[in-house]
């Protein structure tokens, strides 16, 4: 029943993204609102955040193959695939928010070395390409010294790409709200909770075995732990963006603890996100149930998903100089920002992509051990 609620919301998000894309492939970028001002929105969020499923994701299934823990045994390659189809969905999105995407050649062959956003294309292929290569050896049944060099490798590169949009946003430095040492590592912790809060997701509607005990323990601990250190981070983020008096750095904070994005950050990413499953994870019968387990890593995943966003749009939509905002007027030239439809139905097609990519995966790849 849980996998036909699956490949129902997949094919419905779907159909809503097909719309979505070919406006996007059609029109390009005419009818989305970001432009000169707010260069990056929802499409750039949703590449940060898909691809911290996709960190997460691996690096819980290096507990089963690379770290042996035998309560994750057989985790390993449903993580794998979760894993490579979110990253997927990521690359997708960030390449539909570019303007040329068919020159992403030129990323590979005609680069600046010292560009961050190199460093994160060739980061993000490693780590795919590796994840891609552990997958099929695993999928294979090996278990032997080639597949632990491959997770080695992959772990690393993970714990890399994991931090990277952090380091990206935080090179900017005429954007305080991003020049921020603690960035990086919001991104990882962020980057980790997500991927427990999807293993939760994917064992709770897709997975054909009840999860083992030990394993949703240990995920139900490590979500407690990442969820508190995620909370600290932003604490400490705000609390040092508030004392350094920048006008614009605090402008920016002050979108999300008292402005128009309050009710995003409060009532989603807090409260959602972080307070209720917080709460829910100390009950521990309601972890052992599946489809409970499965709930409180979807609030989770929601509040990353929110959290991303407030990460990139109130770095962009303050002034960083004086009355910049009204030396031109035109569309596009507004600091003024909120995805329009066609941005939401392409994240509505990333996300019935990654449904159907899951639920299909577990019907037609060996994932799980088949039962005797």
């Amino acid at each position: 029943m849980a996998k036909k609620l699956i490949y129902a919301l997949g094919v419905l998000t779907l159909l809503i993204g097909l719309w979505g894309f070919y406006d996007r492939l059609v029109f390009g970028e005419q009818h989305v609102n970001y432009g000169s001002a707010v260069v990056w929105g929802l499409w750039v969020a949703m590449y940060f955040f898909f691809g911290g499923v996709a960190v997460g994701s691996f690096l819980v299934a290096s507990l089963d193959y690379l770290f042996e823990i035998k309560a994750f045994e057989g985790y390993g390659k449903p993580a794998l695939w979760t894993s490579l189809v979110t990253l997927a969905a990521a690359m997708a999105s960030i390449g539909l928010d570019l303007g040329h995407m068919e020159r992403i050649w030129k990323a590979f062959v005609q680069f600046n070395p010292h560009s961050g956003i190199i460093e994160d294309v060739w980061g993000y292929t490693i780590f795919g390409v590796l994840a891609l290569i552990a997958l099929i050896l695993a999928l294979q049944g090996q278990k032997g010294t080639t597949l632990k060099i491959v997770m080695v490798l992959g772990f690393i590169a993970a714990l890399y790409v994991a931090g990277a949009p952090g380091k990206l946003l935080g090179n900017n430095a005429t954007r305080p709200y991003w020049h921020m040492a603690l960035l990086p590592l919001q991104f990882l912790f962020m980057a980790l909770t997500s991927g427990a809060a999807m293993m939760l997701l994917v064992q709770a509607f897709l997975s054909p075995k009840e999860p083992a005990p030990l394993a949703t323990l240990v995920l139900r601990v490590a979500l407690i732990v990442l969820l508190i250190l995620s909370a600290y981070s932003t604490w400490a983020f705000f609390s040092q963006s508030l004392y350094g008096n920048i006008p614009s750095l605090i402008a920016s904070v002050k979108q999300l603890t008292s402005g128009q994005y309050a009710g995003l950050f409060w009532g989603l990413e807090i409260g959602l996100g972080t307070l209720l499953p917080l709460v829910l994870l100390f009950v521990p019968d309601l972890t052992k149930n599946k489809l409970a387990g499965g709930l409180i890593g979807l609030c989770v995943l929601v509040g990353n998903a929110v959290a991303r966003y407030l990460i990139v749009v109130p770095g962009l939509n303050v002034s960083v100089l004086k009355n910049i905002e009204t030396a031109h007027i035109g569309r596009g030239l507004t600091l003024s920002y909120s995805p329009s439809t066609i941005e939401w139905a392409v994240v509505s097609g990333l996300v019935g992509i990654i449904l159907l990519a899951l639920a299909l995966g577990t019907d037609y790849l060996p994932l799980y051990k088949k039962e005797a």
